[in-house]
């Protein structure tokens, strides 16, 4: 029987918008992007040109430290635009679909090939690039071996989807051969997480050559890097590895039918959607068709990903390459004549500033109004309250702006991500872009590790 750990520090941001569990069928999209911004840490080589012809699964661009790791169309169709932003800095690839044309991989037993045979078929076919790392939460570098391999099989974020119901419908007879890969790339433990009273779901429950643990608290208990932190903490020298759930089917995909498909269920969510609902959709994928005549009228924001930790993206933007919801909330462009002295029956605060503290349960219709400007960094003490983790926040945030290497080993820069520190950032008085300095000290220890 799973251990259950109980985590008591963190915050649970109650919007109003969830996707209600209605599946529907995939949108017929004709364009999709891949953004190299998806992929921290990339130095990417480009192996196609505007009208350069592609089938789902041929290479549009590379690594140049590990050239034997592939990144690749997710359709059929035809190199649109090569957009690139300041300095003519890569930003995204553009693709029109056309046709349905895939490259076979060939289908194989994972437990009859050996670990060279599965890394290689991962990295021909694209898929890779779904394998993540700690430390640094950047694709996992090909020449390792981890420790062992993490799996979050639910979502505490605002508004994320349940991935029970997510998996429920999914293909889930291809999540045991996802699984079987897996085993093959280690030599250690597979962790498997959901969250204590989630429903029993036949494809999680009946899954062999792994270990499941049990998670009960508020966001981010869902978060891979805070289970992490509780089953078995990355320590210097050492690599883990950490994998979505609904990539793992698409790995056993591969396996099973020798195709990369990614299809993926995700939750259209928030207060500026009409009918919040959940959709089949493929990474890279433009938003406009599940967004078409289903969004509220006024000024709206559109965000791959949840709230926190989500991008903003244009209602014809793409859908993010690792996001499992895509988020619509009013904007909140406008001012408050001394809103902080209202009683703020309808406004959600950590502070318990206002009478809504006194109404646990209640959904809130929020917009992304910041409710005041940037000031100077000020230490409150409660950055501790909402990171269930053994680190001092504050320090190790002091540390990164200082360019202290070695304060910022032992302070826990190895452990963590952006998205570990959500919430220390939705909190912070002083608007400070806290994920921005993590993932600085991030590329620093990268940098200082080559």
């Amino acid at each position: 029987m799973s251990k259950l750990i109980r985590l008591r520090k963190g915050l649970d941001i109650r919007l109003a918008g969830k996707a209600e569990k209605i599946l529907l069928p995939e949108t017929a999209v004709t364009r999709f992007g891949v953004r190299f911004a998806d992929f921290p840490g990339l130095v990417a080589r480009l192996e196609v040109q505007e009208g350069t012809s592609v089938s789902a699964g041929s290479v549009l661009f590379h690594d140049k430290l590990f050239p034997e790791m592939k990144f690749v169309s997710p359709v059929s169709g035809v190199v649109r635009e090569i957009v690139r932003g300041e300095k003519r800095v890569l930003t995204e690839v553009v693709i029109d679909q056309v046709g349905s044309d895939k490259i076979d991989f060939g289908a194989a037993d994972p437990l009859k090939l050996t670990r060279d045979e599965v890394r290689t078929k991962l990295l021909s076919s694209g898929l890779w690039a779904v394998i993540r790392q700690r430390p640094y939460h950047i694709v996992a570098r090909p020449d390792a071996v981890p420790r062992a391999i993490f799996i979050s099989a639910f979502d505490t974020a605002p508004l994320a989807p349940d991935l029970d119901f997510v998996m429920a419908n999914t293909h889930g007879n291809h999540l045991q051969s996802g699984i079987n890969a897996l085993s093959r790339l280690t030599d250690g433990k597979i962790h498997v997480s959901r969250e204590a009273g989630s429903l029993r779901v036949p494809e999680l429950d009946n899954l062999q050559k792994v270990d499941f643990h049990r998670f009960a608290g508020p966001h981010p208990a869902g978060n891979v890097g805070v289970q992490i932190h509780h089953i078995d903490p990355v320590v210097k020298g050492e690599v883990v590895w950490t994998i979505d759930i609904q990539d793992v089917v698409a790995m056993g995909r591969l396996f099973d039918t020798g195709f990369h498909d990614r299809e993926r269920i995700i939750a259209l969510a928030g207060t500026g959607v009409l009918h919040p609902k959940y959709h089949r959709i493929r990474p890279g994928a433009t938003v406009r068709g599940i967004l078409n005549a289903n969004m509220k009228d006024g000024g709206l924001r559109v965000i791959s990903g949840n709230v926190l930790t989500g991008k903003r993206i244009s209602s014809e933007g793409s859908f993010g390459f690792y996001d499992n919801v895509v988020t619509v909330l009013p904007e909140g462009d406008y001012s408050e004549f001394f809103g902080w002295a209202t009683p703020g029956l309808k406004k959600f605060s950590y502070w318990r500033t206002f009478v809504s503290s006194f109404l646990p349960q209640k959904e809130y219709n929020l917009d992304t109004n910041l409710h005041g400007g940037h000031r100077a960094f000020v230490v409150t003490g409660h950055y501790e309250n909402v990171l269930p983790m053994d680190i001092y926040p504050v320090h190790l945030l002091k540390a990164i702006m200082a360019g202290d290497v070695e304060l910022m080993e032992n302070l826990g820069i190895y452990e963590v991500a952006e998205e570990d520190f959500a919430l220390c950032e939705f909190i912070d008085p002083s608007k400070t872009e806290i994920q921005e300095i993590i993932r600085s000290g991030i590329n620093l220890m990268i940098k200082e590790m080559n």
